[in-house]
C-alpha cells in the first residue's frame, strides 16, 4: 500500500526593504528554511506569512511607509494579527509609544510598550555585549539603539542589558520583547550569523501557519 506524503510549502516570509540593512535579514531567514523575500508595495503583504522591519533609520523608514501606500495597510495587518518581527529602528515602529522622537513620525504599532529613540546614543556609542534571551545566552549588538522603558501587562520581557559597572545607564534596561504575535529586539541579530532570533520568529509563524512536514 503506498501512503502519500504531503509536504507542506515553506512559510513565505517578507523583509520591508524600504531602507535599512534588508539583505543581511533576507540571509538570516533562508538559514532558517523558510521563504524570504524583499517587500516594497501594498499587494505584496498578502502573499507573506509575516514580516521583518529591519535596523535603519526610523523616521526615514516611517515617511517611506508611507510614500509608498504601505503604511495603513501594514498598520491594520498586524493590528489583526499578522506576524511582525522589528529590529532597532523595526522595535520604535512597533512601538505603540515612543520617546524622543519627531512629532510627524508614523507609527506600525503591536507592541503596547514605551521605548526611547537614540537611547544608548550616537554611532560612536554602539557596542556589544552578551544577553541572556529566554535562557540562552546571546552576542548582541547595539547601533544607535532604542530601549524599552515601559511595557503593558500582556508584554513578555525576553532580555535585558547585563546589571554592571561597564553597562552604565543601560544596566537593566529592557532590549528584547514580545506580545501575542509580535517580536522586537533592540539589538541587530542580524549583523552576527547567529539566527536563533530569526529561528524564534520563524517559529512563531510556523505556529500560525502550520507549515510542517506531514
Amino acid at each position: 500500500m503506498l501512503v502519500s506524503m504531503v509536504v507542506a510549502a515553506p512559510p513565505v516570509i517578507g523583509v520591508l526593504a524600504l531602507q535599512g540593512d534588508v539583505q543581511e535579514h533576507l540571509v538570516s531567514l533562508a538559514k532558517c528554511d523558510v521563504t524570504a523575500r524583499p517587500v516594497r508595495r501594498a499587494e505584496e503583504l498578502d502573499e507573506l506569512d509575516g514580516i521583518v522591519i529591519p535596523g535603519g533609520e526610523s523616521t526615514t523608514m516611517s515617511k517611506l511607509l508611507d510614500n509608498f501606500g504601505l503604511l495603513e495597510p501594514l498598520r491594520a495587518k498586524i493590528k489583526d494579527g499578522f506576524p511582525a518581527y522589528g529590529s532597532c529602528a523595526g522595535m520604535i515602529l512597533l512601538a505603540d509609544n515612543v520617546l524622543d522622537g519627531r512629532e510627524d513620525q508614523h507609527q506600525l504599532g503591536g507592541l503596547d510598550v514605551t521605548v526611547r529613540r537614540n537611547a544608548f546614543g550616537r554611532q560612536v556609542d554602539s557596542f556589544e555585549t552578551e544577553l541572556d534571551l529566554a535562557g540562552e545566552s546571546v552576542h548582541a549588538v547595539f547601533i544607535r539603539a532604542p530601549w524599552v522603558e515601559a511595557v503593558g501587562e500582556d508584554v513578555e520581557v525576553l532580555a535585558t542589558v547585563p546589571v554592571t559597572a561597564e553597562a552604565g545607564d543601560a544596566a537593566g534596561r529592557i532590549v528584547a520583547v514580545r506580545q501575542g504575535r509580535v517580536l522586537a529586539t533592540a539589538f541587530h541579530p542580524e549583523l552576527t550569523g547567529d539566527e536563533r532570533v530569526h529561528r524564534l520568529f520563524v517559529d512563531m509563524v510556523r505556529g500560525l501557519t502550520g507549515s510542517e512536514e506531514k
